[in-house]
């Protein structure tokens, strides 16, 4: 399948980008790539990398398109933070890598992932970057809308707005490229709301079903303050284990990396000259299993969401699928003995604790998700 297929449901958007990379006179030095979450930002930065490197390659089969596509081109730089925030430190490294003539391509590009977290102060080390880059330099910013971005870096970009693409487009992309079972396939698309990267892992791994549908039981589970609390206690040590495993392992190659490079044998104590260099990789890799522990725990608010969502849907009578038809009984009696107002109550106090952790990087994520599920209770 060529690259551009995994820009799912985007047509216009791909024959804006395979314009601009076929037509010097059509490019632009930086663009600013928007969408809500899972509409494949990313995945179209990274096409229109390898588009820009082999714009003869259509089909991306090339080396060069390959390459730049999965971001290990020697000129194509894939930025994602593992803070909450871009740095300084980050940026300033972003900007000495855009004035470097490209090596081997057409062109030097620099992807940033998670542009929407450049911080005010981060912003002024990138702006003469974007606003003046080298000839053939060009920056791809990602972010989930312009709003996001700070006025001083969105108006020196041109704007490509992608939107949520239907979930039956997202179920093929999973049959044909993943091999999953159709009826899978649309269960899990649905299940992800459209967003391509859920869809796939719910598709491909039993455990991230199984645990979504472990979440999906909480409002049901819910009867007092007592059960909220055992219950945001559950979700916030199961998120904590998810996470614990998902950077495990990268922790520890970077650990052996680091002391391979700084000359020291398994077993050797480390000298103290050395000690703040590991200190400094440690505190790094706190920062990333933080950031890991609040995306997983998001993304259980995002499925809780959904869940009243449907709630709400069956109570207005609304002509629209529900998102989670797994959990239909449940959501039919919540529906019966809650009122709509109700509904509302909980997907707004859903969407403040989202807001909360974005907010406050240092909130307690215990304390934060027992307040949640207190409100979640059934209540007169």
């Amino acid at each position: 399948m060529s690259l551009w297929d995994a820009v799912v449901g985007q047509d216009d958007v791909v024959a804006t980008l395979t314009q601009a990379a076929a037509r010097p006179e059509t490019m632009t030095h930086a663009w600013l790539i928007t969408g809500p979450p899972g509409s494949g930002r990313s995945v179209a930065a990274r096409a229109f990398a390898a588009a820009l490197q082999a714009p003869d390659d259509p089909e991306g089969t090339s080396h060069e398109a390959r390459t730049a596509f999965s971001g290990t081109h020697a000129d194509v730089t894939v930025h994602v933070t593992e803070r909450l925030i871009i740095t300084i430190e980050e940026a300033r490294t972003l900007v000495e890598t855009a004035y470097r003539s490209p090596a081997q391509g057409r062109w030097r590009v620099i992807i940033i992932e998670d542009a929407d977290r450049i911080a005010e102060r981060t912003s002024n080390v990138l702006l003469k970057a974007i606003e003046e880059p080298p000839p053939r330099t060009v920056w791809l910013l990602c972010a989930p809308s312009p709003m996001d971005m700070l006025p001083t870096i969105r108006s020196r970009c041109r704007q490509i707005n992608l939107r949520v693409p239907d979930p039956q487009a997202v179920a093929d992309l999973l049959v044909r490229r993943d091999g999953v079972d159709p009826d899978l396939a649309l269960e899990c698309a649905r299940a992800a709301q459209s967003h391509i990267g859920v869809a796939g892992r719910l598709a491909r791994n039993p455990e991230a079903r199984a645990y979504r549908q472990r979440v999906l039981e909480i409002p049901s589970r819910i009867r007092g303050v007592g059960d909220a609390v055992v219950a945001a206690g559950e979700l916030v040590e199961s998120a904590t284990e998810q996470s614990k495993v998902a950077t495990a392992e990268r922790d520890a190659e970077e650990r052996i990396e680091l002391m391979r490079t700084l000359g020291v044998a398994e077993g050797q104590t480390l000298p103290p000259s050395l000690r703040a260099q590991v200190r400094q990789l440690e505190e790094d890799q706190k920062r990333r299993a933080r950031r890991s522990l609040l995306d997983t725990i998001d993304r259980a608010l995002v499925d809780l969401l959904s869940y009243y969502r449907d709630v709400l849907v069956l109570q207005l009578g609304a002509d629209v699928d529900l998102v989670n038809t797994s959990a239909r009984t449940s959501i039919e009696e919540m529906a019966r003995t809650s009122t709509p107002e109700q509904s509302l109550r909980r997907m707004q106090a859903i969407g403040r604790t989202r807001a909360r952790f974005d907010e406050y990087g240092t909130i307690a994520p215990l304390l934060a998700i027992e307040s949640l599920f207190i409100a979640l209770r059934p209540q007169g």
